[in-house]
């Protein structure tokens, strides 16, 4: 069965900028990198940089990360310091940022987690939210 998350894999374009932006910005750890890719971690994550023609997407669907409050505001002046580009304004439960990589995956970091979420949800439930 499944146990977890095991790692994320996004295609880039350009491996150079990609490791500039993941690990001097972003603040990612390095660990190797080939002609085709590179392995980061940030935390537990084991996060790949895969040498592809990146699809991006204009659906919700993208990548969240852990932020401590106490970063939060530090980080998001470092982002428009960086002018890495907004695709998003926080309109859910806790601090979240959202912002777009080199090759415009969309990502965000956030402070909270589903323990907190789900409390919001108690006192501020969705449309048509039911408890599973």
């Amino acid at each position: 069965m499944i146990l977890g998350l095991n790692h994320i894999t996004i295609a880039v374009s350009d491996l150079a900028r990609s490791l500039e932006f993941y690990i001097d910005v972003l603040g990612f750890k390095g660990h190797v990198k080939w002609q085709h890719g590179a392995y980061l971690s940030i935390g537990d994550l084991w996060f790949c940089l895969s040498i592809d023609t990146p699809s991006t997407r204009t659906d919700y669907s993208h990548i969240a990360f852990d932020i401590a409050k106490a970063d939060f505001d530090n980080f998001k002046t470092r982002i428009a310091e960086h002018n890495i580009p907004l695709w998003k304004n926080n309109k859910s439960e806790g601090d979240s940022l959202y912002f777009l990589d080199p090759d415009g995956h969309q990502l965000e970091v956030h402070v909270g987690s589903l323990k907190t979420r789900l409390q919001a949800l108690k006192l501020r439930p969705y449309n048509n939210l039911e408890w599973l």
